[in-house]
């Protein structure tokens, strides 16, 4: 396919640009159909993954290093003659889209959304100051401009392993490899067809994605030495759930999720046989303390009860007691019940941990914990709560891989240790 840049000189992109703004138009946001979806850098097996990257932005400014285009979804029409360096400017004008360079007129192609791509199959494109592989598709959509990240699994994984694990040394690479197979696990389950314009966000509402920006080089290593390998239940991929650190037993999902358990997460003990010691004994937050005092007790427990139905308006008035109901069988709390002046809420897994949030917003570090409660003038005085690792603590400990990893484990059987009942194959 040519290159328009390279082969289109100044005067031609001018005469273009004179062409003046073209519609893109709102249809094109819902634009989701298989047949519609590119293969542009797709994995060996065909997989594609689209990540939202922004929703409801006003204007995307584009560019990239190397040669890249803009250009319709059928492939065919050019929507803009980019240039390397250059900055191009997509804005929402009602119902419609349209493209400019920075310094010119918009243009841009009608009733479809607009697609930049690098026309080199190692390039990226820049979008928020981070390089992405794949395709940048960017629609009309409700509120805004919606910016869609198009690319093959193992890129997306690329872009994740290194922000998740968060680990960089070379002995560690086993425990990098199974992150990156829990990763594309997780991929491979969370695609959403045609019910929606992407299957997972950047965040950690799904996988926290950087794109190529995130890249490193184990990292990369880790993805390519596990090409296609996904986690298998009774000859299916599944779910892999995954935490940064358990604190020294892994939780089952009904200690902390509103749902059913699943066979392959069952609680693992992480701790090192015939010592006193644990794999993840090394993470930041293995242990922890948090404390409350009377004021920022009430305002944590007020600011959950205003997300609750009927909570609009309503303040928690004072704090009277906190107190420990049920405990699991690897010693995380599961139920709490914390009883204000005006109502007693009973809560249960990640409900507790949203309610005990620090007064900067942060939320409780796990549900591995125990609770010290001191009284004082009619309500709680002082909270201390006194726990163990970080995240909700369902299958694989990210710091107990990390440890395993220094301990000689491979991949697999960290893997299998953290999801009993596993298997590591290819989906057919």
């Amino acid at each position: 396919m040519r290159h328009w840049a390279q082969r289109a000189g100044r005067a031609r992109a001018a005469a273009l640009l004179a062409l003046g703004a073209v519609a893109c138009t709102a249809a094109a946001a819902s634009h989701t159909a298989p047949a519609a979806r590119s293969t542009a850098g797709a994995h060996r097996d065909g997989t594609v993954v689209r990540i939202a990257l922004a929703q409801r932005q006003s204007q995307v400014i584009l560019s990239a290093d190397g040669p890249w285009r803009i250009h319709a979804a059928d492939g065919r029409v050019e929507a803009a003659l980019t240039e390397p360096r250059e900055r191009w400017v997509l804005e929402r004008d009602g119902a419609r889209v349209s493209a400019r360079r920075e310094d010119s007129r918009p243009v841009s192609h009608r009733d479809t959304p607009l697609i930049a791509r690098a026309t080199d199959p190692d390039g990226t494109v820049t979008f928020n100051g981070r390089r992405y592989r794949g395709e940048l598709v960017v629609s009309a959509a409700e509120g805004g401009l919606l910016v869609v990240n198009r690319l093959a699994v193992d890129d997306y994984v690329k872009g994740v392993v290194p922000l998740e694990i968060g680990t960089s040394a070379a002995a560690d690479v086993a425990a990098v490899e199974a992150q990156a197979v829990a990763a594309r696990s997780y991929a491979l389950t969370h695609l959403a067809g045609t019910r929606r314009a992407w299957d997972m966000v950047a965040t950690v509402n799904d996988q926290v994605y950087g794109g190529a920006t995130a890249e490193t080089r184990l990292g990369n290593a880790a993805v390519d030495a596990t090409a296609g390998l996904v986690l298998l239940y009774a000859g299916r991929a599944v779910n892999a759930p995954y935490h940064a650190a358990c604190g020294g037993t892994t939780a089952e999902a009904p200690d902390v999720w509103r749902s059913a358990g699943e066979p392959y997460l069952r609680r693992v003990s992480d701790q090192v046989p015939g010592s006193e010691r644990f794999y993840c004994d090394h993470a930041s937050r293995f242990r922890w303390t948090r404390s409350y005092d009377r004021d920022e007790l009430r305002e944590s427990v007020a600011r959950y009860l205003r997300k609750l139905p009927g909570g609009a308006g309503t303040g928690a008035g004072e704090v009277r007691d906190v107190r420990v109901l049920t405990v699991t069988p690897a010693g995380r709390v599961a139920t709490l019940a914390v009883e204000t002046g005006r109502r007693t809420v009973t809560l249960r897994g990640n409900e507790m941990r949203d309610l005990l949030r620090s007064p900067s917003g942060e939320m409780l570090s796990s549900t591995y914990f125990s609770a010290d409660v001191a009284h004082g003038g009619g309500g709680v005085e002082r909270l201390t709560l006194r726990g163990g690792g970080y995240g909700h603590g369902i299958g694989m400990c990210q710091s107990g891989a990390i440890g395993r990893a220094r301990a000689g484990h491979d991949f697999r059987t960290i893997l299998r240790t953290y999801y009993p009942g596993t298997t590591v194959g290819r989906v057919d």
